[in-house]
């Protein structure tokens, strides 16, 4: 064989072949655009994916056809104008090169929910299916779960240091088969909608259990925030170490983030090899590169959100929580460009905790400064030694009212617990004024957990009587009072203000003393 004749030919025959396949790439879209999925009515509805460059891709719904070309990297996007609420549907997307086009089947159009945030939000219907997890009453909650409009789309869980595009997963319709292995909260606000609006509902799950908020936020949102950018800062200085030094164990690697509830490592306790710092869902924007980049612009009509008891960066890090949480916010609704979408989050539980103390809470209330936002207090559903409560049914029911009367029309109807608004100094007492305060009750007794205090700034157990959409707090140990503080504790078990609808009071004060002194000693970090 002349091998000299040979190579040029055995290179120009690879080469054709290459080109060949490449020239013959299928059209493929997103994971999200599969059989069992759920469109968002009434906005424009964004399809993605990919193709040869300059091929064009047609996506065709319900009577109606657009058309995009692939750009020079292989992406196309067509946007589906307003879409009724309806289905079942198929949706066919074809290619300009002559592929059989693909058909996604059983297509629903309704409302489409985002759930994201940590384990509490990963929490499954079952404990089959994570140890942790499982509802008060899962084998009733399983049996009773027929409910063909209902679907999920779970994201999985990943980390990554770079964007990503891609998204692994499935549609999932909602049967006793399946619910099982669904996030609860997810569930339950679904299904709650689902039976309240006789419309077909979607969510995409995207939770990470024991991530941060700053996980799920784009690098370019922290760097150019003077506040944040110290935290991509330290995952860079540790990424590029790791990088450099792999298998190290040496001590002066920059530190990882320090969570609230943390313990500090032994003395003298063997130090383990370094790990890749993206994979460290404490860590920022790595959530966000693998679990919200990969899934942004699926139209959505809100999101709902359980997260705050993983806070990094000891005592500092939890009074920076607030706007950590203001900036995804803003930052999310900026990438999906829906405008302000509704972002409803969950308050967390009382728990015997530094991770639950009343100053996150405080923080998780300062997103209620933008709009569209809302609260679901659960302060009074906690448990006293497990950061995963069981009694999931009364979150979803507490989601559903707020997007109920905040994004679909419920006049009148309550959405949240009674809510701090102003305070008088009335002689030897203070009296509070609340809004959402239609029938202020004190369920199961006296009023619980109020606490008053003078200018020693010394808080003591307060009497506490309701009066009108007021409450009257008063004791006899401070003559002259100046503040009032309720539900102020890490597990406030007896907190008992209600209104008529049933909807529990949040934790407040009415000082902007330094709160951190009372609770610093509680974490392992100062």
């Amino acid at each position: 064989m002349n091998l000299t004749k040979t190579r040029p030919f055995l290179a120009f025959l690879c080469a054709t072949l290459y080109f060949a396949g490449f020239a013959a790439a299928e059209v493929k879209p997103s994971n999200l655009f599969s059989d069992h999925m759920v469109l968002q009515s009434g906005i424009v509805v964004p399809v993605w994916g990919t193709a040869d460059p300059a091929e064009k891709v047609s996506v065709s719904l319900n009577g109606q056809t657009k058309v995009a070309v692939a750009d020079a990297s292989g992406k196309w996007t067509v946007r589906l104008l307003k879409l009724k609420a309806g289905g079942p549907f198929e949706m066919t997307i074809a290619g300009s090169a002559g592929e059989a086009p693909i058909v996604v089947k059983d297509v629903l159009v309704g409302e489409v929910w985002l759930a994201s945030g940590q384990s509490n939000m990963q929490f499954t219907v079952s404990k089959v299916h994570a140890s942790y997890a499982g509802m008060l009453d899962e084998a009733k909650e399983i049996a009773a779960a027929n409910y063909p409009q209902v679907r999920m789309f779970t994201v999985k869980p990943t980390t990554t240091y770079a964007p990503q595009t891609e998204v692994p997963g499935v549609w999932q319709v909602c049967t006793p088969a399946v619910v099982g292995d669904w996030s609860a909260v997810g569930y339950l606000f679904a299904r709650n909608l689902n039976m309240s609006l006789k419309l077909p509902v979607g969510i995409l799950l995207s939770a990470y259990g024991a991530s941060t908020a700053e996980a799920w936020i784009p690098r370019e949102a922290l760097v150019s925030d003077p506040l944040l950018k110290p935290m991509v800062d330290k995952l860079d200085a540790r990424y590029n170490y790791f990088k450099e030094h792999p298998g190290s164990t040496d001590a002066g690697v920059p530190p990882e983030p320090m969570m609230l509830n943390a313990r500090l490592p032994r003395a003298g306790a063997p130090t383990a090899p370094l790990r890749d710092p993206s994979r460290n869902q404490h860590q920022p924007t790595v959530l966000y590169n693998a679990m919200i980049n990969t899934i942004v612009p699926y139209a959505i009509r809100g999101a709902i959100w359980y997260q705050g008891e993983s806070i990094g960066g000891g005592p500092q890090g939890l009074m920076m929580y607030g706007h950590v949480m203001e900036t995804l916010i803003t930052q999310w609704r900026k990438l999906w460009g829906e405008g302000d979408f509704p972002f409803f989050e969950v308050q967390l539980p009382a728990l015997k905790n530094v991770s639950n103390n009343p100053l996150v809470r405080e923080q998780q209330a300062r997103i209620l400064s933008l709009p569209n936002t809302g609260m679901a207090v659960t302060v009074d559903i906690g448990d006293p030694a497990n950061v995963h409560p069981k009694n999931k049914e009364p979150v979803g029911y507490r989601l559903e009212v707020l997007a109920l009367a905040k994004v679909y029309g419920h006049k009148g109807m309550e959405f949240s617990g009674p809510m701090y608004a102003s305070n008088k100094v009335e002689g030897g007492a203070i009296r509070v004024k609340f809004t959402h305060a239609g029938g202020l009750m004190a369920k199961g007794g006296p009023l619980n957990w109020f606490q008053i205090a003078g200018a020693d700034q010394k808080f003591v157990d307060a009497d506490a009587k309701i009066a009108g959409d007021t409450v009257v707090v008063s004791s006899l140990q401070v003559n002259a009072p100046v503040a009032v503080r309720y539900a102020w504790d890490n597990y406030p078990d007896t907190a008992n203000l209600y209104n008529a609808s049933g909807l529990p009071a949040g934790p407040f004060r009415t000082d902007d003393w330094d709160a951190m002194a009372a609770v610093s000693a509680q974490f392992s970090i100062k």
